[in-house]
């Protein structure tokens, strides 16, 4: 029987981020299941949207005997520590050593993991699997379309096959197409490679696939896969890892060396082309909230607000509260704004209980500049362990994890409060605490893009506003030190000199 080993290791990192992803940040899995071990990865695998569950379902509607190793995944953060990083690696590796005769190896990997001791944590993780594994077995690995794809990558590894939507809703079948792929190189199939590196960071606010340019992007790209070339992917890139290889790229794999390079050269030079082109309107927190506000006199279904800055899927705490001062201040009607990450304020609201006002210093902790806690009365409405299903395309069912959380509320605004974090993209979110969604005015969620999956459907309008918050929506504000020298801190932006 063809024996598989399988592991998943995931983490985006924003090294301006705050706080760090320690072994604990991936037990708990911020969202996503909590880390699982070889015994009960395949039971964990099962029937979500995750790279591996993907894969495993076409492996074994192909047979093949799967060898599990580890499964695990932490909100995105600052750096991954030396610590966690040694830990979950060599897990994954001595069991991959300890399997015996293995026919291939499948990662469920981001592809932006910085750690304390390497900028390129995929890199090094393909690299101590190819020297365990030899140079024969096939090693593939699936990404997430942020991946900073590095040349280590590529060397490693004989297939990387990144994520073509975002919000991600196609994570499962990334690793369904890496099951593919990997199924041509055990037919004893070998494939060239061609890495293309783009010139200029695109803010991730503008990389959605259900807006152009990357739609059309993307629609082009699969015109270009086929039998001589398999596999082609387009990263735009997570534009808030400070080392040389941050940055959009696009990565082929052909029966020889000229399909390999014409398709990479198309794609690069179509998303050359579409430079100009990743741009949009961002608001001040007040201006959104009072377009949104004057949008909603005349809407049937709310106003959609992203508080793309103090994303937890992009590295923020979750806890920032220029958004929700802002509700507060133009005394938004029917307004929510979801999840601030505040355990504290958390259990204070269930001593005190459902019904109760009681005064907190809401939110506020992570240090961002320009932030600070809300301190303000709030009427406690309803109150939830955390335990939930969120059904939405993003999640695609997984059991969500919070602990100890609460609606507030002040004048007519509500806030969802929460023990742990994870990006806002399902409406579930809101509904855990009693709050419907679809009956508020003005929601603002704290995520960039993935809401959209669940929200678009329900949303008469979406804005996009910059709190202050770990993630800037403009790159080039960020103070970089160690990008590749000429690349363009944004489309058509000042050009980065060490």
């Amino acid at each position: 029987m063809t024996r598989i080993a399988t592991g998943g290791f995931l983490h985006e990192t924003n090294t301006f981020a705050p706080t760090k992803a320690d072994y604990d940040a991936f037990m708990h899995g911020s969202g996503r299941p909590t880390i699982a071990d070889a015994a009960n990865v395949l039971t964990t695998m099962r029937n979500i949207n995750a790279g591996q569950a993907g894969f495993i379902d076409v492996a074994e509607a192909n047979g093949w005997e799967i060898v599990p190793t580890i499964a695990c995944y932490a909100s995105p953060s600052a750096h991954v520590t030396e610590d966690a990083f040694e830990r979950i690696v060599g897990i994954m590796v001595q069991r991959i050593e300890a399997a015996g005769k293995l026919d291939g190896v499948y990662l469920d990997l981001h592809g932006a993991m910085v750690t304390e001791h390497y900028d390129d944590g995929e890199g090094e993780i393909l690299a101590r699997v190819r020297k365990v594994i030899g140079p024969d077995v096939p090693l593939v690995a699936s990404l997430d379309l942020h991946a900073n794809v590095t040349p280590q990558m590529m060397d490693n590894a004989d297939a990387l096959i990144a994520y073509r939507k975002y919000p991600h809703t196609d994570m499962a079948d990334t690793g369904r197409a890496s099951a593919q792929h990997m199924a041509l190189l055990l037919a004893g199939q070998r494939f060239v490679k061609a890495f293309r590196q783009l010139p200029f960071l695109i803010p991730i606010s503008w990389q959605c696939t259900n807006d152009q340019p990357a739609k059309g992007i993307y629609e082009t790209l699969a015109t270009y896969q086929n039998d001589a070339v398999p596999t082609l992917s387009f990263a735009p890139g997570f534009p808030a890892a400070d080392f040389v290889h941050c940055g959009p790229s696009v990565f082929a794999y052909g029966k020889t060396q000229a399909d390999a390079d014409a398709a990479a050269d198309a794609i690069a030079a179509l998303v050359a082309s579409h430079e100009t082109d990743f741009a949009g309107t961002i608001y001040s927190p007040d201006d959104g909230v009072r377009h949104a506000m004057e949008l909603a006199k005349h809407a049937s279904k709310p106003i959609v607000i992203a508080d793309t800055q103090d994303n937890p899927g992009a590295g923020g705490d979750s806890d920032t509260t220029g958004m929700l001062r802002a509700l507060v201040r133009n005394r938004a009607q029917r307004a929510a704004i979801g999840m601030i990450y505040d355990p504290d304020s958390a259990l204070a609201a269930h001593a005190a209980g459902k019904g109760a006002t009681v005064t907190l210093s809401l939110g506020g902790k992570s240090g961002i500049s320009g932030d600070a806690p809300f301190t303000e009365s709030f009427l406690l409405e309803e109150l939830s362990d955390g335990r939930f299903v969120a059904p939405g395309p993003f999640y695609g069912g997984r059991k969500m994890e919070m602990g100890p959380s609460a609606a507030l509320r002040i004048g007519d605004v509500r806030v969802v409060v929460v023990s742990h974090k994870a990006q806002l993209a399902d409406q579930a979110m809101y509904r855990f605490v009693g709050i419907e969604p679809t009956e508020q005015a003005i929601l603002v969620n704290k995520s960039s893009v993935h809401f959209r999956a669940d929200f678009e459907p329900i949303a008469e309008k979406l804005l996009i506003c910059a709190a202050p918050g770990a993630m800037p929506a403009d790159p080039a504000t960020l103070p970089w030190t160690s990008l590749r020298p000429g690349i363009r801190l944004k489309p058509n932006g000042p050009v980065f000199a060490p």
